[in-house]
């Protein structure tokens, strides 16, 4: 049996067609979706990647890797490579069709019924839960400026309304659920596509195409550098490893590369652009406080608009992450409605957000955090990627979705030894090789400070993934 609890609000299952409408709070949690219920076509993954990657957020690390001391070049370098990774997320949606379940479900094949749950609590749902609380304050602060705008000076008290009813919109996306995402986010895609580019075109009246650094860093410096950036950049697509979510709806037959290619294509394109455009102004803007400096560029007209297609980023980016972690909560265990794990977790992270803001300094956090997440998800998404290839893809929903003893994924005691220790051999391999200013791992310590985290844990986590579930293979072969 599944822990799911059908929406109130949610068509009944005699009403199948409406499954699909935006507009409707959506029925399924982490149950299988039915053939009859499949529908839609892969193109439609592009707006769904693509909205929540014209983000704020991009031109926020764009900015840092100046900060960080490389040139105009390096950091355009570091920004493609970094953001390949999103072939990943690419090549982990075809899952989704081929057994009509979330990630959150799929991903007990890698770890067993219980493995998994401990897995998703800490790679799904806690991760799902800072990253709402990153996107919301970024939101955030440019709501409050709006509200300056507006001639109204934010106190302690009205910054909380505001928080709240980012949040509030946001969270009301994730309940009505996947229909009505894909409806809102290819005009999301275009409106905030529209905004960034003239922004871009102010901002590019300002850049400094042979922008070097006062002192350019070499040798080891460089390397470190380099090393952090790349993690930073990376941190983004290694953090969505719920792309099935979004593609569970698909056909069963629909082609495993048009899933890939449009889901990949989607969130590559506006992030390597927008994070690019972050260098970019880097080079002739203070990015340490990159609100305040994009503002100082732009007409007074313009600022208006710019700041509420901040809000408007952070909203279509944290949307499809409470749509996420609403169904992590039930894969982990809770048997409660989807609409009401979103609520919780949405509860959770504007606890989090009121932290970033009023406490913490939120472009440390920003880095520090997605730095140290890569730890986590690196090797997270390694064991998808593997295990997807090493299957072929083949992925039955229902035995999934199996959770008695002595099920087709209850392995041993519920855990995947192979899962499991790819997973945490990887993890600990990495936050050794970690150096953020919350933390340094002792090689990144003994290596002046080269940040090896996330070839090291992606690496090793699929070697040991893929040596052992041969292993097992071989082993029950025998037998």
């Amino acid at each position: 049996m599944t822990a799911t609890i059908p929406d109130s609000g949610a068509q009944s299952p005699g009403s199948a067609r409406t499954a699909g409408r935006a507009g409707r709070v959506e029925a399924h949690g982490i149950d299988v979706i039915p053939d009859g219920e499949r529908h839609g076509r892969p193109r439609e993954l592009f707006g769904v990647w693509a909205a929540p990657n014209v983000s704020y957020l991009s031109l926020v690390v764009g900015g840092t890797l100046i900060l960080m001391g490389l040139s105009l070049w390096q950091a355009l370098a570091v920004t493609v490579a970094g953001n390949l990774f999103w072939a990943f997320v690419g090549l982990i949606a075809v899952s989704g069709p081929a057994s009509g379940t979330p990630s959150e479900v799929i991903t007990r094949a890698m770890y067993g019924i219980r493995g998994n749950r401990v897995s998703i609590a800490v790679t799904g749902w806690f991760a799902s839960v800072c990253y709402l609380a990153l996107s919301w304050a970024a939101g955030s602060l440019a709501a409050f400026s709006l509200a300056e705008e507006a001639g109204v000076h934010p106190n302690t008290a009205v910054k909380v309304v505001i928080i709240v009813g980012i949040a509030a919109a946001t969270l009301a996306i994730s309940v009505y659920g996947h229909a009505t995402i894909l409806r809102l986010y290819l005009p999301f895609t275009v409106l905030l596509t529209l905004v960034f580019l003239v922004l871009a075109g102010y901002v590019s009246g300002h850049v400094d195409w042979d922008y070097h650094p006062q002192q350019p860093l070499h040798g080891g410096a460089l390397t470190a550098a380099l090393a952090a950036a790349l993690a930073l950049v990376a941190s983004a697509p290694l953090s969505y490893s719920n792309s099935a979510d979004f593609a569970r709806y698909l056909p069963r037959d629909t082609s495993p590369r048009a899933i890939a290619g449009w889901t990949a294509l989607g969130a590559f394109v506006p992030s390597v652009l927008f994070t690019a455009l972050g260098s970019l102004a880097g080079t002739a803007l203070d990015m340490s406080d990159p609100q305040c400096a994009l503002e100082g560029v732009v007409p007074g007209w313009f600022r208006p608009a710019f700041l509420l297609a901040i809000v408007l980023s952070a909203v279509a980016n944290n949307a499809m992450t409470a749509y996420s972690s609403g169904l992590s909560l039930q894969a982990v265990g809770l048997r409660i409605r989807r609409s009401r794990s979103v609520a919780l977790d949405g509860a959770l992270g504007v606890a989090l957000t009121l932290y970033a803001l009023l406490v913490s300094n939120f472009l440390d956090t920003v880095s520090s955090m997605l730095q140290l997440m890569v730890v986590l998800m690196g090797p997270n998404m390694a064991i998808y990627v593997t295990d997807v290839l090493w299957r072929r893809n083949r992925y039955d929903g229902h035995e999934l979705s199996d959770e008695s003893r002595g099920g087709p994924f209850w392995y041993a005691g519920g855990v995947n030894p192979a899962g499991a220790t790819a997973l945490v051999t990887g993890a600990a391999a990495a936050a050794l090789c970690v150096d953020t200013p919350l933390y340094v791992g002792p090689v990144a310590r003994a290596l002046d400070g080269t940040d090896l985290s996330l070839p090291v844990g992606v690496v090793l986590a699929a070697a040991i993934y893929l040596l052992l579930m041969r292993g097992r293979r071989a082993t029950a072969a025998r037998a």
